[in-house]
């Protein structure tokens, strides 16, 4: 009896968790399992209209998969920022051989500054607390572009774990923006008036840009207006 009754148990507490899982998750799970399902990340990611004189931006390289994807599609000119000493020595030894794809040992933001990052594989943060953290520096995107006489980028990547908020605010407030003909976004919920502040953000965006796909708090592309290209 003992036995049938803890089977019993066993049942439904698995019943609960399935209902659980299937009818009580949040909005950004259920998106997540929309472009899990999807595959997003092998096809909506990758699609654009590039060749090799295109210059593309990876702003959080982290291991550098999504260049080595980007290259390997389009034999594109990349520049790789990676603001963690050991990942960005990493990507430099899988790319040493290619001449087209430059790393920056920096992050891209809104000032040019040294600061500790929390180390976490690829959600490592500026803005984030951890049990372990590095000496990075981050230099200001607008004077990395302008120093650079940089006058169009093709494509602008960017995962940097919240510190996006701040780089896309510069960006649009010096005009720089204008010169990004696409900008694929993975905005963090984790910071204070996250939702508020991204919503600023692409309503300011529309002014220069129009999307392409939203997965709130996923990935999003915003792509050029003619009358700015």
């Amino acid at each position: 009896m003992r036995k049938l009754i803890l089977r019993l148990l066993k049942k439904i507490i698995f019943l609960c968790n399935f209902i659980i899982s299937k009818y009580f998750q949040t909005e950004k799970q259920i998106v997540l399992h929309q472009w899990l399902n999807a595959n997003r990340d092998k096809f909506l990611r990758l699609e654009y209209d590039l060749d090799e004189d295109s210059l593309v931006f990876d702003i959080g390289g982290y291991e550098g998969q999504w260049a080595s994807d980007i290259f390997s599609k389009y034999s594109c000119r990349i520049y790789v920022f990676e603001p963690i000493p050991e990942y960005a020595n990493n990507i430099e030894k899988r790319f040493s051989r290619n001449e087209k794809i430059r790393i920056f040992k920096f992050g891209l933001g809104n000032s040019t500054k040294n600061a500790k990052i929390s180390l976490n594989n690829d959600r490592s943060s500026f803005l984030k607390g951890g049990k372990e953290y590095r000496n990075s520096q981050i230099v200001r995107a607008v004077n990395f572009i302008k120093e650079h006489d940089i006058n169009e980028i093709d494509l602008m990547k960017i995962n940097i774990e919240g510190g996006e908020y701040d780089l896309l605010e510069d960006l649009i407030n010096s005009g720089e923006i204008t010169k990004i003909n696409n900008i694929q976004i993975q905005f963090h919920d984790f910071i204070a008036n996250a939702e508020t502040r991204m919503i600023k953000i692409q309503k300011m965006l529309r002014k220069t840009h129009y999307l392409t796909y939203q997965y709130k708090f996923i990935w999003e592309n915003w792509s050029i207006k003619q009358q700015y290209n």
